[in-house]
């Protein structure tokens, strides 16, 4: 019986390691593909830091790095998932928020109470190309000046691997994990191609946060665990939870 991970490559292999040295069988449908885009900066704006909601901002804005003379700025990054990779990337001064969007709001807005940016500052905003929430205005209503970059998009993948269709032909898929709204909505889109819908939606679905959840449960999804916090080791708790409640 395997525990099914969604989350787009190569963030879906950490997490399957870590579900491996839990005792798991993992098998991996990532919903989206990552696609970086080039960074090009047509504002010439004198940015004072960097916001970052994913890792895949840093993934794709890493070649260029050392032409764009960026990483001695003060990078907000929405949570240490996103800051370990802007470490690696060769970013020197990383604030790690709370692990969502809300949280790094906060952050910037505590950051300039605390003099690391200057209010009405101009920050740089490197963006995937569908944005969930309007982090650039929120924090313009605040008094930063926000330069939204868009240097990555995610793109559904429509159709699930031969085995985990498969897989819930034969109810051998125990639950599966999600890590963002697009990414549940494409799993769904795929699995309802692939004519494995109502299988798929008959086990635990376990969510990294309730607007999560709520694609699931508009799909019809009547098993959905919601993590305690955004973050993974949260959610493998939840799993854990969901199977043993599951089993009872």
């Amino acid at each position: 019986m395997a525990i099914l991970v969604t989350r787009p490559h190569p963030d879906n292999e950490a997490t399957a390691a870590g579900l491996r040295a839990l005792g798991y069988v993992v098998l991996l449908a990532p919903a989206l593909k990552f696609e970086a885009m080039a960074f090009r900066d047509e504002s010439e704006a004198n940015y004072s830091g960097i916001i970052v909601t994913s890792a895949n901002a840093i993934r794709a804005i890493a070649p260029q790095l050392p032409e764009l003379h960026l990483s001695k700025l003060p990078l907000f990054a929405v949570g240490e998932h996103t800051a370990t990779a802007a470490r690696e990337a060769g970013f020197v001064n990383v604030i790690v928020a709370g692990g969502d969007a809300a949280a790094l709001r906060d952050k910037v807005l505590q950051s300039a109470r605390d003099k690391v940016v200057k209010k009405k500052s101009t920050l740089l905003y490197l963006a995937g190309a569908d944005l969930s929430r309007d982090l650039g205005g929120e924090l313009g209503a605040e008094g930063f000046n926000v330069v939204t970059q868009t240097n990555y998009r995610m793109v559904p993948v429509k159709h699930l691997p031969r085995e985990v269709c498969e897989g819930f032909a034969a109810d051998s898929i125990r639950a599966v994990l999600h890590y963002s709204r697009r990414s549940a909505r494409a799993f769904l889109d795929a699995a309802r191609e692939e004519g494995v819908e109502i299988s798929a939606l008959s086990i635990p679905q376990c969510c990294l946060s309730e607007s999560i959840a709520g694609v699931l449960r508009e799909a019809g999804a009547t098993q959905v665990a919601v993590a305690a916090a955004p973050d993974e080791n949260a959610l493998f708790e939840t799993l854990a939870r969901a199977l043993r409640t599951r089993l009872a």
